[in-house]
């Protein structure tokens, strides 16, 4: 595998990972919790993500070819409240990330050196993807954010349990005591 390919493979793992913490999220979640807003100027966790999909779909189709701020993309309706059930809200979700996965699996570790188009600024391919590599965790945290403070104490923690983060060390030591952390 070149440079080109294992990065390529990183952050694809990376981006699955995002991916998951957002599911993880949803399935602690009713239905009304993905329109709740922390307030009037705060955006609810059905509207990031109309918005990552928007941006997914935009980006990530015709990655190489088009500008990644297609004439189709309705960005200012992203933002707007709409009655979306949640079966249609993880549809939306999966098709944005459906279209990212298929193009970033679809690339060759040359691709990365092409130039690429968004708002017609030229870039490299790979820093279109490290664009987009901190965008979706940035949105990502948001909805994990939210999720947390409408669970409060039922919240299921995603990573390591405040207080655990020694007890969880000793385990990863314990499960391969070959590595060195």
């Amino acid at each position: 595998m070149n440079l080109g390919e294992e990065y390529l493979s990183t952050v694809i793992r990376r981006l699955k990972y995002y991916k998951e913490l957002g599911e993880k999220t949803f399935e602690q979640l009713e239905e009304k919790d993905f329109h709740w807003q922390p307030s009037s100027e705060s955006n609810s966790i059905a509207v990031i993500i109309q918005h990552v999909s928007g941006n997914m779909l935009s980006r990530w189709t015709n990655f190489l070819t088009e500008d990644g701020e297609k004439d189709w993309r309705q960005r200012d309706n992203e933002f707007e409240i709409h009655d979306y059930t949640r079966q249609q809200l993880v549809e939306i979700w999966n098709k944005g990330w459906e279209c990212l996965f298929d193009t970033l699996n679809s690339l060759k570790g040359d691709d990365l050196l092409k130039t690429i188009y968004i708002r017609k600024e030229p870039i490299s391919a790979i820093d279109a993807i490290n664009r987009q590599l901190a965008h979706y965790p940035y949105h990502i945290g948001q909805i994990v954010y939210i999720g947390r403070m409408i669970k409060n104490e039922t919240w299921k923690n995603l990573s390591i349990p405040k207080g655990t983060s020694q007890q969880y060390n000793v385990s990863k030591q314990l499960k391969d005591p070959a590595k060195k952390f």
